[in-house]
This record gives C-alpha cells, structure tokens and sequence, in this order.
C-alpha cells in the first residue's frame, strides 16, 4: 500500500499495524523526514519517535489523529512541501548561517516545537567567524539550535568546546596503534543519554551524550593534528559527548581523546540539561539516538559567507 491508497480510499491505518506494511511505513517516515519532522533515515520501523512525530504533524496540520495515519494525513503528508510547512526564514547570524549550511549539504535541522539540533562548530569564535584552530587550544563551539516560533533558526545554547583531540593524546600517548581518533565533518546520528566514564568516580563518572552508533573518525597516525591524508574508520569507539570538567584554557590536555568536550562542567551540565527537554527524548523514548553535526568553520565562511 501506499500513501495514496489511504488518501483515495476512505481508510486508515492504525500505526501499530505499519511493521506489516514496511514500505507504507518508510513512505510515511520519508515525508515526515522531508518535512522536518522526523530524523532520517527511514528504517521501516514505525517506533516512538515515528508516532510523536506523526501525531504532531497532525496537531501542525490541526488533523485529527487517534493512532491513525487516516486519509486526511495522508493527504497532508504528500502535498505539504518543505518550503510551506514550518518553513525556514534563516537570516545572517550564526545559527542562521549554519542552518542554511545545513540545507545545502543534506543535513537534517528539526523543525517541530521543541525538537533541537546539536552543532559543534570547529574553528569558529560565537559569533561564526573562523579562527586560527591552533592545535591543543579550546576555539571550538557546541550549540544547540531551533526553529522558533517565526521561522528563524536560532542559538538555545553556545559554550567553547573542542572537537578534537589535545596533544597528549594524539602526539604522546594515543589509545590507538591506528592514532588519535579525529570525527569528520558530517552529520551522524549516533548518541544516547549515558555515563560518560561510568567505572570511575565522579566528577569523572558524570552524565553524558553517549556513542551508541558507528560514526566515521579520521586516524591521526602521523600525528600531526590534521585530517588530510589520514586513513578513515567508522565504528563506536566511545566517541562521547561530555564535560571537560574545567580544563585550563592553555590547552585540552587529557580532557579529550577525541570526543566532543565542552570546557566547562556547569555548561556541560546546562547542555545535558538542555537536551533532556527534546520532545523526542522527553515524551518518546529515553533511548532517543541524538543526531549531531560537526561543521568546519572556515567552510562555513566559504559556503554561507556573513553579510
């Protein structure tokens, strides 16, 4: 069955009966990812996160939904487009320019009330202009940005973070025989709500956006402190979101060995906290998969160019 079946018959499909219909179901998730709703890629698995997102198209389109993907959401699913539903008015700031960014490379920015996106910006001061990214420094930001009630992508949080690793562990003592693990630009939809360290003791053991899901990871083997030229490896290799646990700013040091660090633990704390009230993870499912992009700041000054 497709979309257009329900629409033209009159019928509905309850959601819980979707798993029986798999391409229906990655029919529905595809418009719904389209449309900003819900996170790519559809996997046929009409889960938590499918339903909310489903039932808050509904309450956009003022539908009504009772479990039921019913002839009028059908209908709405395929003739709403991207530019007409909760569309985007990006202006030049910041968050502005990155979701632009984010439109012209494929990567998915959540549109519904509430739903964030999770940016770190390499090589970037707050205000989007890149930087010199010297090596072993703290010139990194972690945002997280939404769709606000007008339309216009904006900041929910900014705080200096480092996307790569620091010196010690890519020059000195590397966890890997491959090098340090360097993440590459993209987007991944990769981590969960865990602990960060959990056989240690706290502040160590603290509360964190957790690899759960392979991502691609550039292998410093030369040391060097660059991605050029490094053989790449996807897979988890704890590749945590988590708290640099108030780092001197002279350097990382041993605060990350390629994960994504925020410097400082009450900002890191105030992200986590952030993040928790994403409907996706709040209502749907604890278990929600966070995606996460990592720009370069310098390309997005390439791409997406301030006024």
């Amino acid at each position: 069955m497709k979309l257009a079946d329900v629409a033209g018959s009159g019928k509905s499909v309850h959601v819980n009966d979707l798993g029986d219909d798999k391409a229906l179901c990655k029919e529905i998730q595809a418009r719904l990812t389209a449309l900003g709703c819900l996170d790519p890629k559809p996997d046929g698995i009409f889960g938590a996160v499918s339903k909310l997102t489903l039932a808050l198209f509904a309450s956009q389109m003022k539908l009504t939904y009772d479990d039921k993907v019913t002839g009028p959401i059908a209908t709405a699913l395929l003739e709403r487009k991207s530019g007409t539903f909760l569309p985007m008015q990006p202006g030049n700031d910041v968050a502005g320019r990155i979701a632009t960014y984010m439109g012209r490379n494929g990567q998915f920015f959540a549109r519904l009330p509430g739903f964030l996106t999770i940016v770190y910006l390499e090589g970037a001061d707050p205000d989007g202009r890149p930087n010199a990214d010297a090596a072993d420094r703290w010139n990194d930001l972690r945002l997280v940005l939404r769709r606000n009630a007008k339309g216009t992508p904006e900041v929910a949080f900014s705080a200096l973070a480092t996307t790569e690793p620091g010196r010690f562990y890519t020059a000195v003592k590397p966890l890997s025989s491959r090098g340090a693990a360097r993440i590459a630009f993209g987007q991944f939809k990769a981590w969960r709500v865990g602990t960060h360290h959990p056989h240690l003791l706290p502040p160590r053991r603290h509360e964190a956006l957790t690899q759960a899901l392979p991502i691609t990871v550039f292998r410093d083997k030369n040391k060097d402190g660059i991605r050029p030229g490094d053989a790449t490896q996807t897979g988890v290799f704890g590749i945590n979101q988590h708290s640099g646990l108030d780092q001197s700013l002279k350097s990382i040091g041993k605060a990350s060995a390629g994960c994504l660090v925020g410097r400082v633990d009450a900002d890191h704390k105030a992200f986590m906290k952030l993040v928790k009230t994403d409907p996706r993870f709040r209502q749907a499912s604890k278990g929600y998969t966070f995606m996460t992009s990592v720009i370069a700041g310098d390309d997005l000054a390439k791409q997406v160019p301030l006024a």
